[in-house]
């Protein structure tokens, strides 16, 4: 009997112990449809794009943050952290000194063969390439996911939507006019925010039509179609560092653009670069800003940085 007693013990535990392991277990799907299995959320991970290190700390989950990209700066506190190559000159070497349980990469910074060498080198990667606010919810869950802090993901995606709600409360159903949205400054050749991004939601969301919302993605732009399309705002992204004249200047001093609506009337801001082009929780911030600039600012000048 004593026997028996003990084998049933001994099963329940090792049954609890499997219920346990599998509760523990972590799956999920990234931006390419990859399915990735941990056996439990990761513990030690490597972010190489500024917008997923800025979900993770939103999340809570920064001590799980080992290593970053270069250009992760924000907030403050992740300059601590361990520094990375991303981008085309990822550092296969730093990134497995580190010891990672997962990579999280960008579709659209990172190419196929160096996720394959990280993969190969037994290092899981998870994919994302947030290109509108949709995908923006979908990477904060997925991160929530993997840290194991998907309550946390879902109280965070509610308070985006809820903030994005009121300034549309805000406008009230007011139509703005036009904007074109400068990805890229005059002298590197100019990019747009196009349909189907969020920028382009943002905008749309406080009664701003872009002029080049029937081109998916970022497209390449010339001056001829800006100019023919007459923006009644201009919202340049050009990060400012210190010499020449500012993003601001420079767009209202340009050849052939007098005569643009958005500079006839001083309507030209720049907004801030981390602000609008990360896919993350601070682009609640920016929409403030762009709110701010369309609605309560009788020019855009004081918006130059």
């Amino acid at each position: 009997m004593a026997k028996k007693l003990l084998l049933l013990v001994l099963v329940l535990s090792l049954m609890m112990g499997i219920a346990a392991a599998q509760a523990m277990e972590v799956k999920l799907t990234d931006f390419v449809e990859r399915e990735i299995t941990l056996a439990k959320p990761a513990e030690r991970i490597v972010a190489l794009m500024p917008a997923d290190c800025e979900i993770l700390y939103a999340l809570g989950a920064e001590d799980l943050l080992v290593g970053r990209g270069e250009y992760c700066n924000y907030p403050e506190a992740i300059l601590e952290k361990e520094v990375v190559k991303s981008g085309q000159e990822m550092n296969l070497e730093q990134i497995i000194a580190l010891s990672p349980d997962v990579v999280v990469a960008s579709k659209m910074n990172h190419s196929e063969d160096q996720i394959n060498a990280l993969e190969n080198a037994g290092v899981k990667t998870v994919i994302i390439d947030a290109q509108n606010l949709s995908d923006v919810y979908k990477a904060i869950t997925l991160l929530g996911q993997l840290t194991g802090k998907a309550e946390k993901a879902e109280q965070l995606n509610q308070q985006m939507q809820n903030d994005f709600a009121e300034i549309v409360k805000e406008v009230n159903g007011r139509t703005a006019g036009t904007v074109y949205y400068e990805a890229s400054p005059l002298q590197y050749g100019l990019w747009a925010a196009g349909g189907g991004t969020f920028m382009n939601e943002l905008g749309s969301m406080i009664g701003l039509t872009n002029i080049f919302a029937q081109q998916e993605g970022w497209p390449q732009v010339s001056e001829e179609q800006v100019i023919k399309a007459n923006p009644d705002f201009i919202v340049s992204t050009t990060m400012y560092f210190g010499e020449g004249p500012k993003p601001v200047e420079e767009i209202l001093a340009r050849q052939g653009w007098q005569d643009i609506a958005a500079l006839k009337n001083n309507q030209v801001m720049n907004a801030d670069n981390d602000e609008i082009t990360r896919p993350g929780p601070r682009l609640v911030n920016a929409i403030r800003d762009l709110y701010k600039f369309v609605y309560e600012n009788d020019s855009a000048g004081d918006n130059a940085a």
